[in-house]
């Protein structure tokens, strides 16, 4: 790469809970180590369990999204299918009783605000639900993840304290809708070409780099 050129970016939208979202990234790691240039990501957040949040932001179960368990033991299988494709560890192809709200909270802040340390942080999310089996929606869990990162313990539960963290992460999921964005993982290049679920390493190749 030239002096001239710069850093290609993907915007990756995505949310802890979604398997395939962290397959898609295993996805991601195999394409970065194939390429001899840098590749930057930029995160965005998306709530996949939107459909079924009360007022207060919890999460209500009783709530019928239209997903029997037909539909989950197809998405286990192709968890399963993609796990084994991409050669990643997990320690459970689903979980429903875990919410990322908080979790996105405190990475979209850390995001501006410790950008050096955002990325450990966000992958560390991601590896302590599907490889290790954590509660990512247990502030202890992200106060560990943020410590091990270099971002201060303190930062969790003061950004979980500041309402405008709440609403900032809001918009931000309005932003992802009103762009088009509706489901995750969801790859998308400079060019605003985008590439939807845990597609193979050669497909997110075609998306940067146009071939």
């Amino acid at each position: 790469m030239s002096e001239t050129q710069q850093t290609p970016t993907v915007q990756i939208y995505a949310d802890y809970v979604c398997p395939f979202c962290y397959l898609g990234y295993a996805s991601l790691d195999q394409y970065r180590d194939s390429r001899e240039e840098p590749l930057e990501t930029d995160w965005h957040p998306f709530d996949l369990r939107a459909g079924k949040r009360n007022a207060d932001g919890s999460i209500d179960h009783s709530v019928d999204d239209g997903k029997d368990e037909e539909y989950f033991e197809e998405a286990r299988r192709n968890v399963e299918r993609l796990a084994e494709k991409y050669d990643a560890e997990m320690a459970q192809t689903l979980r429903k009783d875990v919410d990322s709200l908080d979790a996105q909270r405190v990475a979209w802040r850390a995001r501006e605000e410790y950008p050096e340390a955002f990325e450990e942080f966000h992958r560390s999310v991601f590896d302590a639900l599907w490889e290790d089996g954590r509660d990512i929606g247990d502030i202890d869990v992200l106060k560990e993840l943020a410590s091990d990162a270099g971002i201060p313990e303190s930062f969790v539960e003061e950004t979980l304290a500041d309402e405008s963290s709440e609403a900032e992460l809001e918009d931000a999921f309005r932003n992802a809708q009103q762009t088009g964005i509706s489901g995750v993982p969801t790859f998308v290049s400079e060019d605003n070409h985008a590439a939807r679920g845990a597609v193979p390493p050669e497909q997110l190749r075609r998306l940067v780099e146009g071939a």
